[in-house]
């Protein structure tokens, strides 16, 4: 059997084309194992550039540590908590303070002024009455006799109830709502 030459020509265009596409194949499986290998070297530079950074705050950190402790010796006298300086609850806090003494002065108490009644807003008129709404809400409940001289308002602190324990909401968190 004899081969004609277009035939071997056909066949050596075919086995160079295995040969280009097979060393095509090789050439990107190493520009990809490359790629790779760069890309994995990146993150380890990321990883030791934030390496780096945190050791560098722990070195300076432990740098000041022993600044500080030469200030806080000399200046400021602090020295760390100890175990039974801790409390368990608030009974045992409680139990640290002392009553006043005979010669203390009386504790400091703030008076709490109303709003002032007149506001910069344009007064509220009912669609319906054609009266103003405040005067409307005014006449449906009778006003409470109030104090307005500041000397008759703080005479009337003492008549205030005990202050609220702890476990109660406090008064100015009700009336700031």
């Amino acid at each position: 059997m004899m081969v004609t030459g277009s035939r071997l020509r056909q066949i050596g265009w075919a086995a160079v084309f295995i040969v280009c596409l097979a060393a095509f194949m090789l050439l990107t499986f190493r520009v990809n194992a490359v790629k790779a290998d760069v890309q994995h070297a990146e993150r380890n530079i990321v990883q030791l550039e934030r390496t780096k950074t945190l050791l560098e705050t722990e070195f300076q950190t432990r740098a000041n540590q022993q600044q500080l402790s030469d200030w806080n010796d000399v200046e400021f006298g602090y020295r760390a908590p100890k175990a039974d300086q801790y409390l368990e609850n608030e009974r045992q806090l409680a139990n640290l303070g002392e009553p006043r003494g005979t010669n203390a002065p009386a504790p400091i108490r703030v008076a709490h002024e109303a709003a002032p009644k007149e506001s910069a807003l344009i007064a509220m008129v009912s669609p319906l009455t054609g009266k103003l709404a405040q005067a409307a809400s005014a006449e449906e409940e009778a006003p409470e006799e109030r104090p307005t001289d500041l000397a008759e308002r703080l005479s009337l602190v003492d008549m205030l109830p005990e202050a609220p324990s702890i476990n109660t909401p406090s008064i100015t968190s009700e009336t700031s709502e």
